[in-house]
């Protein structure tokens, strides 16, 4: 089983629906997806902590962070936040996997530069990556 954190940069897009989509195809491969919900609380508040605290726990649980190196990641706030909980707000790092969408022309150079590994959009290689990424940081889970 892999716990996955799935940046909260693009959890309202229909990226996230379909990176979902793809795991859900992909036989023989269990995984359980960690976020901040669009509809909690924190989400709203005046206070951002109480965002970056709820990212925080939730990426506590995963073995790597999946972001998505579009265009639009480039305009959020959040990434560099995850980015710095991902590598500093832990005692051992969290990996990086960036996925670059099919034929795209601009892509995030911080999340390619922050990422432990950058794979193009497709069920094999996205899956091929946590399988690595976990696996090389003893962090995978069997449930």
């Amino acid at each position: 089983m892999y716990n996955l954190f799935i940046s909260n940069s693009w959890t309202y897009s229909d990226s996230y629906k379909q990176l979902v989509k793809l795991l859900e195809e992909t036989d023989n491969f269990e995984y359980r997806v960690y976020l901040v919900p669009g509809d909690d609380p924190c989400n709203y508040a005046l206070n951002q902590s109480l965002l970056i605290e709820a990212i925080k726990e939730q990426m506590s649980n995963s073995n790597c962070i999946l972001i998505l190196a579009g265009v639009y990641s480039i305009k959020s706030k959040w990434i560099n936040i995850e980015i710095e909980l991902a590598k500093n707000g832990f005692r051992s790092p969290k990996n990086i996997i960036a996925i670059e969408p099919w034929e795209s022309e601009r892509t995030s150079q911080i999340v390619k530069a922050s990422a432990n590994e950058i794979v193009k959009w497709d069920n094999q290689l996205i899956i091929d990556a946590i399988r690595r990424q976990c696996i090389e940081t003893g962090k995978n889970i069997i449930v």
